[in-house]
């Protein structure tokens, strides 16, 4: 069976499939053992490295916990402010006012150039320099401002894009009805391109989570991967142990987040199908396209 896009595969090209399968799974028992062994013969698979997880709370209350709690405090205190401001920086990108879309184009590319890490140096400095932010506090200042910086400005472009992705009558039949631009996009695109957007907000929320970890490695930042060193010094230099069990912890973070996203896209989804549909179960259909405002109703 074939299509316009897939040849079937004939007796020849199945035979060097199956014998391209059976040599990378060779080649990744091989990778697999060769980690293994290496690891085995440094005594870092030995139950006692391991223990301390899964015997005693210690290492997960002194540790583990208060470094997530900062990890997932940066985390929050950055998307909360950098959203809105992605949202304003890409809404102006869009303006017709020259005055507005040349400053916001500018400030979004500029940030977007520089790489977090140094964002979160300078921030580190000026607050060092003209603020009287306590040492204490200050890496979590820091962290937070280069985050908000990096991340609006690519949220920005994330809101750009999903308003662009948006049929150009949804416009064109807010301003036949009178509506100004800064209410068409309040109240009619943006509201529609959120489900658009949310994979990609989603993506950017696990990329700041991910990112808190450059404060950590820099400015003394106690996030989830700054435990580590403390803790492998603590519990006999079990540093592949600490490792794996952050990782994993780093992992059932986002898969959490991705998993609410899903869900929430699709819920986003089957609310507008659902307002979509006519009292007696039937779609909705008009001779031009329809206008779908914030409540639902198509015009």
């Amino acid at each position: 069976m074939s299509s316009v896009l897939y040849d079937a595969q004939g007796p020849r090209a199945k035979q060097r499939n199956i014998l391209y399968t059976v040599l990378f799974v060779l080649c990744a028992a091989a990778v697999v053992w060769w980690v293994y062994d290496g690891l085995a013969e440094k005594h870092q698979l030995d139950w006692i490295k391991w223990k301390p997880f899964f015997t005693s709370s210690q290492p997960w209350v002194t540790y583990i916990w208060p470094g997530l709690q900062n990890t997932l405090k940066a985390a929050f205190f950055a998307l909360i402010i950098a959203l809105p401001l992605g949202a304003l920086f890409g809404v102006g990108r869009l303006s017709d006012h020259r005055w507005v879309r040349v400053p916001a184009g500018v400030v979004v590319e500029f940030f977007r150039a520089i790489p977090v890490l140094i964002l979160m140096i300078i921030a580190n400095a000026v607050y060092s320099e003209y603020t009287n932010i306590n040492t204490d506090d200050r890496p979590l200042y820091a962290v937070v401002t280069g985050l908000v910086l990096y991340n609006a400005s690519v949220l920005a472009e994330i809101v750009r894009a999903g308003i662009h992705t948006l049929p150009k009558g949804q416009g064109e039949a807010a301003k036949a009805l009178g509506m100004r631009k800064g209410q068409t996009m309040v109240f009619v695109l943006l509201p529609q391109a959120v489900t658009a957007m949310l994979p990609a907000i989603v993506s950017q929320l696990v990329v700041i989570v991910k990112d808190t970890a450059l404060g950590g490695a820099v400015m003394t930042f106690p996030e989830l991967l700054a435990s580590v060193r403390p803790m492998a010094a603590n519990y006999g230099a079990n540093t592949i142990a600490c490792f794996t069990v952050i990782a994993l912890i780093y992992l059932l973070v986002n898969f959490a987040l991705t998993s609410f996203a899903s869900w929430l896209e699709r819920r986003l989804r089957r609310s507008k199908k659902e307002k979509g549909t006519a009292p007696g179960g039937a779609p909705e259909t008009v001779g031009t396209p329809s206008l779908v405002v914030d409540d639902g109703r198509a015009v």
